[in-house]
Order: structure tokens, then C-alpha cells, then sequence
């Protein structure tokens, strides 16, 4: 049976970010809110809790995963990116997009695409997201909360706990969600490609 936190959207409760936390550094999966629906994480080299993930979304292990900051702070150790690709994607985070990077050797084989070696990383647009990942000290490996048979993320807590409180060890109440996905935005090449577009303006990438 996972635990359940209702957490302020606005102003987080340190004592449940930090508690949430600990299950987190445990080896603990949880779902917690961000700027695009509900995600689903672990931390970076915790390969049994990415297998518990990938067993929740039926996905198979390569798989687009991406690593959630706090801010760009952590992108030159875990991507690599030229001068103009970081400006732009300074000037848009925090916000609801997903980069898509040349990975570093810092990030584990099992995280990267398998051909093209690239890493997601995106910096959410959401105080409770911003406080995980500001107490826990280094990015969460992600990927929206999108289970079996369904085509956007999951945007309400109570249904969520209905269909999961069993598989994973907490799930974060932030309140309802806009459940559009990010924005994303290849910058393998310095060229912008637009993947998809989500809740975030794709005007400052075309």
C-alpha cells in the first residue's frame, strides 16, 4: 500500500517534501505533479525502482526516459550542448518542455536512446516539483504518468491512488492538473525540431 500526501500546490509543506524525499533516496517510486499532468519517478541510478516503472506503463526499457531539474545547473553533467542551445533553453525553463540532448557518460546506458545516445531534461513549471527536487539534490529519472491503454497523462490524485496504490510506494496529492503533455524539443543538431507540441509554446523554438 503506497503512501499518500496531499501537498499544497503553492506553498509545499517542508516536512512531507522532505519525508518524500527519504522514500525517494529508499528506493521508492512516486508519482508527484507537475506544469503537464502527473509524472511517474525514481532516483537516476536506481535500476529495480526504473523496471518498477516501466512494469506500471507496460513500457519497454528503451524507452524516452528523461531526467527532471531544478534548474540548468546540471546540464553540462548530464548533456552535452553548445553555447546557442543553452541560451535558448534558458530564456523557456522552468516550463512544461522536454529537451531532448546528446547524453554525457554520466548518464546510465539504460536511460539513453539506444541509437542515437540522447537523454531527455526538462525543468517543470511547479512548486512542489521544484521542492522534490531542490531537497533531494539532484535531478529524478521521469516519464508522464500515461498507464496502459490511455493517451494523455493522469491529472487527478484520487483516481491515480485508485489504480496504483499498490505499485507504487507514494503518491504526491498537488490537486487536479491540466493533463497536456510537454512540449518537446529535439536539440540533438542546434537546429530546433519540434517533436510534439504540448502545453508549452513552441513559438521561441521555430
Amino acid at each position: 500500500m503506497s503512501q499518500f500526501f496531499e501537498i499544497h500546490p503553492d506553498n509545499p509543506q517542508p516536512r512531507l517534501i522532505n519525508q518524500a524525499v527519504a522514500i525517494v533516496r529508499q528506493g521508492g517510486v512516486l508519482v508527484y505533479p507537475t506544469d503537464s499532468g502527473y509524472a511517474i519517478g525514481c532516483l537516476v541510478g536506481d535500476k529495480g525502482a526504473m523496471e518498477q516503472i516501466c512494469r506500471i506503463r507496460k513500457i519497454e526499457k528503451e524507452h524516452n526516459f528523461t531526467l527532471v531539474c531544478r534548474d540548468l545547473s546540471e546540464l553540462s553533467f548530464y548533456a552535452r550542448v553548445e553555447n546557442s542551445v543553452f541560451r535558448l533553453m534558458k530564456n523557456n525553463t522552468p516550463g512544461a518542455y522536454t529537451f531532448i540532448l546528446r547524453a554525457t557518460k554520466e548518464v546510465p546506458k539504460r536511460l539513453q536512446n539506444p541509437k542515437r545516445k540522447t537523454i531527455g531534461l526538462r525543468v517543470p513549471d511547479h512548486a512542489i516539483s521544484l521542492a522534490l527536487l531542490e531537497a533531494l539534490g539532484e535531478p529524478l529519472m521521469s516519464c508522464s504518468l500515461i498507464l496502459p491503454g490511455e493517451e494523455e497523462a493522469e491529472y487527478d490524485p484520487q483516481l491515480i491512488r485508485q489504480r496504483l496504490e499498490k505499485q507504487v510506494n507514494l503518491i504526491i496529492d498537488g490537486g487536479v492538473l491540466d493533463p497536456r503533455p510537454t512540449t518537446v524539443i529535439d536539440l540533438y543538431d542546434e537546429t530546433p525540431i519540434i517533436v510534439r507540441q504540448g502545453a508549452g509554446d513552441v513559438r521561441p523554438f521555430e
